[in-house]
């Protein structure tokens, strides 16, 4: 009978220590979630940002060739021959 009630007594032990466990592995779980919200915050902030900055560049960049362009027309005609030939030139291999 003895061993029966210490056998009860440790069943019971296993049981709130896994208890415990599955709580704790919840918690874990549950904060676990709110890191991965919070990162995927971060890296769509973080994306964001770097599309503007890319967008801005461009325009910077496209305004600027304009400017040449309208500085060097006979140079922007020649540079733009000279690519088309060689695309041509490449296309035929």
């Amino acid at each position: 009978m003895a061993e029966l009630k210490t056998a009860s007594a440790e069943s019971t032990a296993a049981r709130v220590k896994a208890d415990i466990a599955a709580d704790d592995l919840s918690a874990q779980v549950t904060a676990l979630r709110e890191d991965l919200s919070r990162l995927t915050e971060s890296v769509r902030a973080l994306g964001q940002g770097a599309k503007s900055v890319v967008t801005d560049e461009a325009s910077l960049m496209t305004e600027q060739l304009r400017d040449k362009v309208r500085e060097e027309p006979l140079m922007a005609l020649a540079v733009t021959a000279g690519v088309a030939y060689l695309f041509g030139l490449l296309s035929r291999r």
